[in-house]
């Protein structure tokens, strides 16, 4: 018997007015059918709007159905008298953690679900113990998750779920926020409950390597169930999965690009280990080994790092951190420093990635540069003013340094989309009617659907409100723009075209960009220059194939590098003469052309 069986699953959203009047209906599912068998491990693929994070809520009873009917572990979703069984029976992680962290202490917040399900206390303890190492946040038990960074309390939110034991667990993104290490252990999670304990896991992704290690996809679009099969089967149809808004893994791209261009490759490979096998049953090894010698060290403080324009010119230092530390909570009991003695100078015209751990300070740093924190020790500087010094305008800085959070939903408040983005620049001074002109003209820019605008910011998909609350800076035409976690939330192609918009107002505008991100395949592709933070210092600045030479030290702080770098390392490794340091899926094809 299915667990999960959905026919002609309907939903739809009201659309009402400013006056909350409805004026009509949304689609969000359109006749779903499928069928999830107990114990199978399901990835659900979609671009944003495609009803994913809808369907996920109608299997824990978030939602009811407008027509249709959905069955979970053998009882009607529609019959109330089930409704507290089936919650108990498939557990939901949110893709914002605040939104099921009801707790003041991080410990009790993980007991809260087995208290509620009568679990006896001796048992609560000891599952609250296993969740928190499970995550890896044993360490923060007795810290308010107030006090914690957005992924680590996305940790807290899965421990939670998985103390319940529940028969299923259904994750709504749940490791968008998280660094590259805290992603594996969640997802190793997922994958021993499934295989030790038989518990069938929902996975909602973006992250096509995620889905890959699935027992079976099904991929929706615009409500309806459009593509299923095994990751195999669907992440053949490349061109499709591109149809779609979707992409495929970095490795199987790879893969499939090279055989385009007459490679002899095997179909349907997913992995490094697949693609690594294939290449070394079709290559020569060459004699030339790696060594240590082979990868240089860089280890340098941005301050000694050569700034210049094409003609050679001086580029001027746009934002500084000289001495900068940061402690939350001073002087009581949940003190904890933040960044320590950070020195870190961002050039006019700068495209910066940072990336670092959970927790390593990279939220705190940002707010810093636009004074939404202040800071006691240390001095900052914008265009070479101290930011502190008596008569400097913090309103006229928040206006050049523009900030996007890492929660979207955080700064959106408005009536309406187009109101809430035109909202700065009536701050800054103009009328109605220009700042709309100015609204309007940045929702086309982020290419957010016109028929959006008039919705509540509220009404929209997590991918759009990110959209929206970027819309909200650009509006304001900032100097700086810097992003926290800008992609989080955003399926492959609205991620593509969100760092092509900011890669486009930072070459046409000579706009300093800064994006804080935890996919190392975005920061090759599209940051001239990486700062890696770890336990609130700078451990790396330097150009990306600087830095991810560095392949023991970012593992060692909780990092990554990107797939087609380890492959190339792996290659080197095994004697073939590839030059280890490219960092994107254009270099890697180049090297591997040498041997392939």
């Amino acid at each position: 018997m299915a667990f999960i069986t959905a026919e002609n699953l309907k939903h739809r959203f009201l659309k009402r007015d400013e006056e909350g009047q409805v004026v009509g209906e949304i689609p969000a599912l359109d006749g779903v059918d499928l069928e999830v068998e107990p114990g199978q491990f399901i990835a659900v693929l979609g671009h944003n709007g495609s009803g994913k994070s809808t369907f996920a809520k109608h299997l824990n009873v978030l939602l009811s159905p407008a027509e249709g009917t959905l069955i979970v572990d053998g009882k009607n979703v529609e019959d109330e008298e089930e409704i507290w069984n089936i919650r108990q029976a498939a557990g939901m992680i949110f893709q914002n953690p605040d939104n099921q962290i009801v707790a003041g202490v991080v410990e009790e917040d993980v007991a809260f679900g087995p208290e509620n399900l009568g679990v006896p206390t001796d048992e609560i303890i000891s599952r609250v113990d296993e969740s928190l190492e499970t995550v890896g946040m044993t360490d923060y038990r007795h810290h308010s998750p107030n006090k914690l960074s957005g992924g680590q309390k996305q940790r807290v939110a899965v421990a939670g779920v998985v103390a319940m034991r529940p028969k299923c667990i259904i994750m709504d993104e749940p490791t968008a926020m998280l660094d590259p290490s805290g992603r594996r252990e969640v997802l190793k999670t997922a994958h021993c409950l499934n295989r030790e304990e038989g518990v069938t896991v929902i996975l909602i992704t973006h992250y096509m390597e995620e889905a890959a290690d699935a027992d079976y996809i099904f991929v929706l679009d615009r409500g309806k169930v459009v593509m299923r099969g095994a990751p195999r089967d669907i992440f053949f149809r490349v061109d499709e999965l591109k149809h779609y808004g979707l992409d495929v893994p970095q490795i199987t791209r790879l893969a499939w690009e090279l055989k385009q261009e007459g490679c002899p490759l095997p179909d349907g490979i997913l992995n490094r280990k697949q693609l690594l096998e294939a290449l070394r049953g079709q290559a020569d090894g060459g004699e030339h080994t790696a060594d240590a010698g082979d990868r240089k060290k860089y280890s340098r403080d941005s301050r000694e790092i050569e700034r210049t324009f094409a003609g050679g010119q001086q580029k001027k230092e746009k934002l500084r951190l000289e001495g900068v530390s940061y402690v939350y909570g001073a002087g009581t009991a949940y003190e904890r420093q933040a960044l320590k003695d950070i020195n870190l100078t961002v050039y006019d015209g700068d495209f910066i990635g940072i990336i670092g751990h959970t927790g390593s300070g990279k939220s705190t740093m940002i707010q810093l540069f636009n004074g939404l924190l202040r800071t006691k020790e240390g001095h900052i500087y914008f265009e070479g003013r101290d930011i502190s010094d008596p008569g400097f305008s913090m309103r006229a800085l928040r206006g050049k340094v523009g900030l996007v959070f890492q929660y979207p939903e955080y700064q959106l408040f408005e009536t309406t989309v187009v109101r809430d983005v035109a909202f700065g620049p009536k701050n800054q001074g103009l009328d109605e009617a220009a700042a709309m002109e100015k609204a309007r003209a940045a929702l086309r820019q982020v290419q957010l659907e016109e028929s959006c605008w008039e919705m509540s910011p509220f009404e929209l998909s997590g991918g759009q409100k990110r959209r929206a609350a970027i819309a909200g800076v650009i509006a304001m035409e900032p100097d700086v723009l810097i992003l926290d976690e800008p992609t989080a939330g955003l399926d492959p192609e609205g991620r593509d075209e969100l760092f092509a918009l900011i890669r486009g107002l930072h070459d046409r505008l000579h706009m300093t960009v800064l994006t804080v991100s935890h996919s190392m395949e975005d920061m090759a592709d599209y940051a001239e220059r990486i700062v890696v933070m770890d336990r609130g210092g700078i451990m790396l600045d330097g150009a990306p194939a600087e830095v991810f030479t560095h392949i023991r030290e970012l593992e060692e702080a909780s990092l990554a590098v990107p797939q087609v770098t380890y492959l190339l390392a792996e290659l080197r490794e095994s004697g073939y003469p590839v030059d280890v340091s490219a960092t994107t899926l254009e270099e890697a094809k180049k090297e591997i052309r040498k041997i392939c």
